[in-house]
């Protein structure tokens, strides 16, 4: 089964699709996290614009997520070549440079062919694959047997993302971040390739007023109730 988790940045995605594959006992794939290690890569190139990509630039990438258990649970480890960039790309500038590389045709291409190979590989052996990103339901898993689509109010967003990096040793102004995360909307909204849009058959869940278990326990339960749906032959 393949549950796609899409919407903009701040809704939740990652952390609430990381609870329900744990919930679920399946996989969960961070798509935002290779967008971001991928861009990593390409500003180390030199790279500055989505426009300045060629196949040349993403021909050697290597990104690959793992995960690695120790004392404190299973962690998930983002690692661009034997480089572990778990930590930095959750920074600000990199959330900025993957939604100015995620408009390159060759960046698409590139970070589909791998989600779709890794999806594939664990739902053909009748696994579950949880993946969150801004297009996993309209593009890379049009398919898909579950489709959300996570909103919530804009200030709200910001408020969670500034917690989230003070949690990090970050302390980022809220306003800073509010506008940043509605230029951001409105790029991934207005890119030609793969913009941010709800999929006709997608369920919309608005976590603006629901606390973290709350939107992990609605989509959970949407899951299993298709599960259900699909044991029985129905649609």
């Amino acid at each position: 089964m393949i549950v796609a988790i899409d919407g903009p940045s701040g809704s939740g995605k990652s952390s609430t699709a990381r609870a329900v594959a744990e919930e679920l006992g399946g996989l969960f794939v961070d798509t935002g996290a290779m967008y971001r290690a991928t861009s990593l890569y390409l500003s180390r190139l030199g790279l500055e614009r989505a426009d300045e990509v060629g196949p040349e630039h993403v021909r050697d990438l290597d990104v690959r997520l793992e995960v690695s258990g120790n004392d404190e649970g299973d962690r998930l480890r983002v690692l661009l070549g034997s480089e572990d960039v778990s930590q930095e790309i959750r920074k600000e500038y990199a959330g900025r440079l993957a939604s100015e590389f995620a408009q390159s045709d060759c960046v698409r291409k590139a970070m589909v062919a791998r989600q779709q190979m890794m999806a594939r590989e664990v739902s053909s052996c009748g696994g579950t694959v949880v993946m969150e990103g801004r297009d996993i339901g309209t593009v890379v898993f049009p398919q898909a047997d579950v489709k959300i689509f996570m909103t919530a109010d804009d200030r709200v967003r910001a408020s969670r993302r500034r917690a989230e990096l003070l949690d990090q040793g970050q302390d980022v102004p809220l306003q800073s971040i509010l506008d940043d995360m509605r230029a951001r909307d409105a790029r991934d909204r207005s890119r030609l390739q793969a913009p941010l849009v709800k999929a006709v058959d997608a369920i919309g869940l608005d976590t603006t007023g629901l606390d973290f278990e709350e939107q992990v326990g609605r989509i959970v339960k949407i899951v299993t109730e298709r599960q259900s749906q699909m044991q029985r032959g129905t649609n």
